[in-house]
């Protein structure tokens, strides 16, 4: 192999980890370490609509928002209580997310992951299953020392075919 090439394959491969490739992390690997313990205690809180664990792992500034296909929240009460609380509580009798493919980016006091996720449970109403599929970006700061989730976004899977998906 020549060496251009050798030096080619490298330039890709550290473009590759800079963009952010599903799995691959960038920042220090504490804090990277730190936002993926959130994102388990963050499926755990949907798993059990914990109300009181989503207040451990959000913060309480007034700028928390999370956007989702029913709604968008704004401020930690509304997250807690209409996500959490009512949708997830409500809503469900059995909850089970199972979070894939995380890349997490950590640069001073901010960051954000990004992942997919699977989502299995069964409606409260009658006990009948659902599954779905989707997509999330999650925005964390870090207030006095620990990583606070601030903004969540996410989405079921892309609608693919003809005339749909725009």
């Amino acid at each position: 192999m020549t060496n251009t090439r050798i030096v080619l394959i490298g330039f890709v491969l550290v473009a590759a980890v800079s963009l952010g490739v599903a799995g691959q992390s960038t920042g220090a690997q504490g804090d990277v370490d730190s936002i993926q313990r959130l994102i388990a205690e963050y499926a755990k809180a949907v798993d059990t609509a914990d109300v009181t664990l989503v207040k451990q792992i959000w913060s309480d500034l007034p700028d928390v928002s999370f956007i989702h296909p029913l709604g968008h929240e704004h401020g930690l009460d509304q997250v807690a209580q209409n996500v959490f609380a009512h949708l997830m509580g409500d809503t469900f009798s059995e909850r089970k997310l199972s979070v894939r493919d995380v890349s997490i980016h950590a640069y001073g006091d901010t960051a954000w992951s990004e992942f997919y996720w699977d989502f299995a449970a069964k409606l409260r109403k009658d006990g009948s299953p659902l599954a779905t599929h989707g997509r999330e970006t999650q925005i964390y700061r870090k207030e006095q020392g620990q990583w606070r989730l601030v903004h969540v976004h996410y989405s079921g899977m892309p609608v693919a075919g003809e005339r749909n998906g725009f």
